[in-house]
């Protein structure tokens, strides 16, 4: 795949790079390295401040950034401006608190047979970021953030649809303040992968992207012995019961499919809907999927824009055909329009059943299947019964069913009576075919720290006794 800048909404390429040489990914992993022993000897205050510089820097330029990543991948501008400040945000969380999730942990010392004994958290070097076009800015500052206040140094390389955001964080952090190289683009295609991450100075890596990808991923490093942070998506399921708010329930499953075009890994995709309200809830989400506006997604009205790529595009069209050849009932949408740029209108597919690919896949665009289950027990066995498990939605009202969802489904993020999303004070990520590991808060910091346990026993008094370099 070109590294270029194609605009989704006319299908014209606008700017063209050349992928880095050998010689430059080398020079450039050089440079992480040299950064990370400077970084690594700053004061967590020091890095506060480049971080906070950031932030200002996101606000100040929050209306081109967002017009750039409209323009390379087709986000709602409104959506664009929307995901700089929620960066500018994650800046400042982790300017704020890394120094108390940095802090040593004191340890029971006597039960160990120490004078002191506690737990030091230190960044380990540089890490590989390998980050897809969804979401350019945000699924990046959600592991830069972290890892730069932790001490570590950065290497992105980015979904080769979104090169000139990928400069654009690498140029943020440098006039931030922080040292050259700590944090860099690398622009390369995704089979110069195996060669950064094999380099030994090379640490760690984190992805976000296909199940494809994260096996490959976890393999080199896997061979190199090196930590993994993976987020491979998911087929997110929004149960709603009996007892739900049905008016409320329609209103937020239609930004929960739809945000970003529909093109989220905790994007709701799965609507499973007790018979006792499924007519009643259909009509109302179906009435809400085509009222929503499909066009320009610079245009303030526009809802939904186009997706990211025409192969997209062309994909999620194939599993609602395949649905219908196989019985399915389309409620709204389902046609793929002629002309320019890649659009799809929002879609609801109902009468589902397992021989058709939407049963289980992943639908990567505005398209929304409905299940009919008859009791709390199948919602959760259709809730459950995909590889995925990144995020999942609840609707009801009694508590007694709220605890057992929060218990029942098999997820990595549970969000009853409300939509998927994701803070910077929460942890995120997934379990089974979804990935492993955690972003953001604490853990999210602390994934590529070393975790060291300190033991000092009598006549070191001093070790540890003040605040550490970190």
């Amino acid at each position: 795949m070109p590294i270029a800048t194609t605009n989704p909404a006319t299908g014209q390429v606008l700017k063209s790079y050349e992928p880095m040489s050998a010689e430059q990914i080398d020079a450039a992993i050089e440079r992480a390295d040299l950064a990370y022993r400077d970084l690594y000897r700053t004061t967590v205050a020091q890095r506060a401040q480049w971080m906070n510089a950031a932030a200002d820097l996101l606000d100040a330029e929050r209306d081109e950034t967002a017009r750039l990543m409209t323009t390379e991948m087709g986000k709602t501008y409104a959506a664009a401006k929307a995901e700089v400040t929620k960066c500018a945000t994650a800046c400042r969380f982790y300017a704020g608190h890394a120094e108390r999730m940095l802090a040593d942990e004191p340890a029971d010392a006597a039960a160990v047979k120490a004078k002191r004994a506690f737990v030091r958290y230190q960044p380990i070097g540089p890490v590989l970021a390998v980050m897809p076009w969804n979401f350019p800015l945000w699924q990046v500052m959600r592991f830069a953030a972290p890892a730069l206040m932790a001490g570590n140094t950065g290497l992105l390389k980015h979904a080769s649809n979104v090169p000139q955001t990928a400069l654009y964080l690498e140029d943020v952090f440098r006039r931030a303040g922080f040292p050259e190289g700590a944090f860099t683009t690398l622009l390369v295609g995704s089979d110069a992968v195996d060669r950064v991450l094999s380099d030994p100075r090379v640490r760690a890596a984190t992805l976000t992207g296909s199940e494809g990808a994260g096996r490959s991923i976890a393999q080199i490093a896997g061979r190199e012995l090196k930590k993994t942070v993976l987020e491979l998506g998911g087929s997110d399921p929004f149960v709603v019961m009996p007892s739900a708010d049905l008016d409320r329930a329609a209103e937020v499953a239609t930004t929960a499919r739809c945000q970003n075009n529909g093109q989220s890994c905790i994007a709701a995709k799965r609507f499973i809907v007790h018979t006792d309200v499924f007519d009643a809830f259909a009509g109302k989400f179906a009435a809400h999927m085509a009222a929503l506006r499909v066009g320009d997604p610079m245009d303030a009205d526009t809802d939904v824009g186009p997706l990211a790529s025409e192969s997209g595009r062309d994909e999620i069209h194939a599993q609602v055909q395949d649905a219908v050849d196989h019985g399915a009932t389309v409620l709204c949408g389902g046609e793929k329009p002629t002309g320019d740029g890649w659009f799809y209108p929002p879609t609801v597919v109902t009468d589902l059943n397992p021989q058709m690919r939407m049963w289980a896949e992943e639908v990567f665009g505005p398209v929304a299947g409905l299940y009919r289950v008859s009791s709390y027990e199948e919602a959760i066995e259709v809730a459950n019964g995909t590889p995925f498990g990144l995020g999942a939605n609840a609707w009801t009202t009694d508590p007694a069913e709220q605890e057992r969802f929060a218990t029942d489904l098999d997820a990595g993020n549970v969000f009853v009576n409300g939509m998927t999303t994701s803070y910077p004070e929460l942890p995120f990520g997934g379990v089974k075919n979804s990935g492993y590991g955690r972003e953001l808060s604490a853990l999210g910091m602390r994934e590529f720290c070393n975790t060291k346990t300190v033991w000092v026993g009598e006549g070191a008094a001093t070790v540890g006794a003040g605040a550490h370099a970190e």
